[in-house]
């Protein structure tokens, strides 16, 4: 039995392919058109996935779209009417988006498709129980908690629920429009980022300030309950009326100032409102899984996680620390784009009432769920353009590239099948040595073209992870920060140095705080992915030949994209992030490219006005 999972027409549309209730592909439709967060209907993702298993629409047994756009009708023809006569803005905004695209949606995706499959016949499923299906149908759990925590899905923003066989059962919702993930983008929005791509920058700039904001918050635009519920004080906001984010005169009231504007000089406020902000969700998300724990689960040890907030890999990490749950499992595609999976596992599971085999690792695959290219393609693809390359001996590959990374060498790997979430997680990546205090920010600014206060990931060998970092558990997806052992720290106090330097932060994070500068933040926290052998032996080997050469089984990995533009999927797209930027080397498979071994690469214009700055 094949079923496709579609999400789309809000952001990062997907779809993903399984084959009785194996995940056979899923991807974003961002890597194929180029276009960071596409919202649009997933075609070439379709595409891609019904060519991976070589199959046509008249092959799939039942198409399903991860949200129910008459429950969304709903919402809006709610929210329209109680704003009387100040819905003007949401209905310009909002009106053509809801009548001519998604309540369409069926035929949008027969075009797409071809058909709808072999029944002409498309399945809804609420958005959070897309979300919830995501977060524990693959997960290694026979029975857990689930928690969904997003900006909204139709009417719901945060639920609670259980996980048992194939069933999945949601207990307690809060509703729009208080929403966690909107208050997020809120501030994140105020702080001059943008919203949805944004967020990780406003959660990786928290551990430069101080939480001086958490009761002016609270008191202010936010109201927590003991059990984590929460109530926003709306007159501080303004996506409900369908305009910006917030009410900025009000925000600019209490937080003495405006808003920064986009790509300005961040300050000390930007640094405590992010602390602040963080600190909160923190709190709500450990409350939420207390009354969880408490009310529906008390007997259960096994907690999974979806919806965008689930990438707060700050939170998640509190969160495992605080061991309310003894195991958490959180789904790597955590936003929208994980909703295609979620959707069709439930079809599978929930409608057709299929037996779930759980798998004790899980059945994620490692999240490399997207397309592959082998040497021959490889090659042939390099020899029609005369690229220059060497051809890597298996059985030399993994040294090889050990001795390229113990010089310096920053170094974009492409190998296997593409990542399916936001996370690269080594065969799109950007690796280096993690030894120099001045890797951070060189990457930071001469490859990746994006703020220089921006942390990178540590790939670390799951055996050895502990020798590195405090760390409860293994973090396979990036999902969980942890932080440096203090064995491993140098002295570094964050506050004083801003202060010495007047909020430089370049001068700042060159400074080394531990034995492994250029992973280690400036609160000695890192987001940590763990490798084993069984997930993904490539990048396994390279770990294990850097640790030989170095001492060290750790290296930096960071997306191979450049700021604005979504992570590579063709080889193209790899070759023209390599000659764009300052790597060094570009490994294909088993071809290695040098830098300075490559002919002359053409650009018209300046390549960096072609993205939208995230």
């Amino acid at each position: 039995m094949y079923i496709l999972g579609i999400s789309g027409l809000y952001h990062d549309s997907a779809a993903a392919l399984i084959q009785d209730g194996n995940i056979v592909a899923a991807a974003q439709e961002e890597r194929f058109t180029r276009r960071k967060h596409d919202p649009h209907i997933p075609q070439k993702a379709i595409e891609y996935v019904l060519k991976e298993a070589d199959i046509k629409g008249e092959d799939i047994d039942a198409v399903i779209y991860y949200d129910q756009p008459f429950l969304t009708l709903n919402r809006f023809l709610s929210n329209a009417v109680a704003l009387g006569h100040d819905s003007d803005q949401l209905i310009d905004r909002s009106f053509e988006k809801m009548f001519a695209y998604k309540l369409w949606i069926h035929k949008d995706l027969e075009r797409a498709i071809g058909c709808l499959g072999k029944h002409g016949k498309l399945l809804t499923v609420q958005h959070h129980i897309s979300h919830a299906a995501s977060a524990f149908y693959p997960s290694p759990f026979e029975k857990a908690v689930i928690l969904t925590v997003d900006g909204v899905g139709e009417w719901t923003t945060t639920a609670i629920g259980i996980g048992e066989g194939n069933k999945i059962n949601l207990c307690e919702t809060i509703k729009y429009p208080h929403s966690l993930g909107l208050l997020y983008s809120a501030f994140t929005y105020f702080c001059g980022f943008k919203v949805n791509s944004g967020d990780y920058k406003f959660m990786g700039l928290a551990p430069y300030g101080k939480p001086r904001y958490y009761e002016l918050i609270k008191e202010n635009i936010i109201d927590i309950k003991q059990d984590g519920s929460y109530r926003l004080n709306l007159s501080y906001f303004d996506f409900y009326r369908g305009g910006t984010m917030i009410n900025e005169d009000m925000f600019s009231k209490l937080f003495q100032g405006k808003k920064r504007l986009p790509e300005s000089r961040i300050t000390q406020r930007e640094m405590d409102i992010a602390a602040s902000v963080q600190k909160i969700t923190e709190e709500i998300i450990i409350s939420f899984a207390l009354h969880a724990k408490e009310k529906y689960g008390k007997n259960i040890e096994n907690l999974v996680i979806a919806g965008g907030v689930g990438l707060n890999c700050v939170a998640n990490g509190k969160l495992q620390n605080e061991k309310i749950f003894k195991n958490i499992w959180i789904q790597p595609a955590a936003g929208d784009a994980g909703g295609a999976l979620g959707a069709a596992l439930y079809a599978y599971y929930a409608y057709f009432n299929n037996m779930r085999i759980v798998n004790a690792n899980d059945s994620q695959k490692g999240s490399l769920l997207g397309p592959s290219y082998s040497n021959k393609e490889i090659y042939s693809w390099l020899d029609d353009r005369n690229i220059p390359y060497t051809i890597l001996k298996e059985s030399e590959r993994a040294e090889k590239i050990a001795d390229l990374l113990t010089e310096n060498n920053v170094i974009g790997l492409f190998q296997g099948r593409m990542e399916f979430g936001p996370r690269a997680l080594g065969n799109r990546s950007i690796i280096a040595g993690c030894l120099s205090s001045d890797m951070q920010s060189h990457i930071n600014l001469k490859i990746k073209y994006r703020e220089s206060f921006r942390p990178f990931a540590p790939i670390v060998l799951e055996e050895k992870s502990n020798e590195y970092f405090d760390l409860c558990s293994n973090s396979p997806y990036m999902l969980k920060v942890g932080k440096v052992r203090e064995t491993r720290r140098t002295e570094f106090d964050i506050e004083k140095l801003l202060q010495e330097y007047g909020e430089d932060m370049l001068k700042v994070i060159s400074m080394p705080r531990s034995d492994i500068p250029a992973i280690t933040h400036v609160d000695y926290s890192a987001r940590i992915q763990t490798v084993n052998k069984d997930t993904n032996s490539k990048l396994y080997d390279i770990l294990h030949e850097y640790e030989k050469k170095t001492g060290y089984a750790i290296l930096v990995n960071t997306s191979f994209n450049v700021r604005g533009d979504p992570i590579v999927c063709s080889l193209r797209d790899a070759y023209t992030c390599f000659m764009r930027t300052g790597m060094d080397v570009l490994i294909l498979e088993n071809a290695i490219l040098y830098k300075d071994k490559q002919p002359e690469f053409a650009d018209e214009g300046d390549w960096r006005d072609m993205y939208e700055l995230d």
